[in-house]
């Protein structure tokens, strides 16, 4: 469908991000600390890598994306996380070492769903989730790589996170209503995500962040942020805002494909450098202590 106004959440996300300005604190300051705790485990930093899915060989190496990515974030001691696909390449990746949640689709077939999570609890995955904002397509239910997707219940995704044992994460939250659900569900984590405007109008994820915190206080679920992350400044704000952590995602490509693993890391390493240089400059000693009186809206 046209639209005569800007109707891309990509550019409204990223409209919204950058009217997001940053004050200094630097009498007293600290020198800061981006370590933190996700699901029992102590890694370097809240940037994250992005559930990324179907990624081949860049440039004819051996590896493909989806490894190189893996071992990157596992040099950087990040949380791994990968999208779609099959046991197999699972496999490729949980063999990385990289401490790695799979988000598995919300296939039709309830047995592959299964069949996945448990596939990844063997092989060593520190957890599990679900893409749940790729139930519908424009058509109908979604049809991704000719999988057939479908709808899920709170019984369903209750199910995931509780048969197995696992840190249940649910991806594509973009309000407080279901995150609110996801709480009650059990699960340990939300994304807040509108892959990459999937659609149109989408509000911006860093927008509705401050009440999906508010509403989930006392909930023990950590909250993740995606969509438009490239910079240490852009995860400094999701933090002020409410997040725990936050995914890098498109902007890793171009390092990712030019120079594979060690593209990858240094990205990631220049993200969380940046981090840390605005959380020095603003007065914050750790991760936790950010929030958002640091924050002012251009108008």
């Amino acid at each position: 469908m046209e639209y005569d106004r800007i109707s891309d959440a990509n550019l409204i996300t990223a409209r919204y991000m950058d009217s997001l300005l940053i004050e200094e604190r630097l009498i007293d300051s600290v020198v800061a600390d981006t370590s933190t705790e996700i699901f029992g485990m102590r890694f370097s930093s809240p940037v994250m890598t992005p559930a990324f899915s179907h990624l081949g060989r860049y440039k004819n190496r051996e590896l493909t994306g989806l490894e190189e990515y893996s071992i990157a974030a596992k040099k950087c001691n990040l949380l791994n996380f990968c999208g779609m696909m099959e046991n197999d390449m699972f496999q490729r990746i949980a063999d990385t070492g990289a401490k790695t949640v799979r988000i598995i689709k919300p296939y039709a077939d309830s047995g592959k769903i299964r069949d996945q999570i448990e596939f990844a609890k063997e092989v060593g995955a520190v957890g599990i989730g679900m893409d749940v904002d790729h139930i519908f397509g424009p058509e109908g239910f979604d049809v991704v790589v000719g999988e057939a997707m479908t709808m899920q219940t709170m019984e369903s995704l209750h199910s995931y996170a509780e048969d197995y044992g696992l840190p249940f994460t649910v991806k594509g939250v973009l309000s407080v209503r279901d995150a609110l659900k996801c709480a009650k569900l059990g699960a340990k984590a939300i994304i807040v995500s509108h892959h990459h405007g999937r659609m149109p109008y989408a509000v911006p994820p860093m927008m509705i962040l401050p009440q999906i915190k508010e509403a989930l206080i006392g909930k023990d679920v950590k909250i993740i942020v995606d969509c438009g992350i490239s910079s240490g400044a852009d995860v400094f704000k999701a933090l002020a805002l409410g997040a725990d952590a936050a995914a890098v995602g498109r902007a890793m490509l171009p390092a990712l494909e030019e120079d594979g693993v060690e593209g990858a890391k240094d990205f990631l390493t220049r993200v969380n450098r940046e981090l840390w240089f605005i959380m020095c400059n603003t007065g914050f000693a750790g991760v936790s202590e950010i929030e958002s009186s640091v924050l002012h809206r251009l108008q």
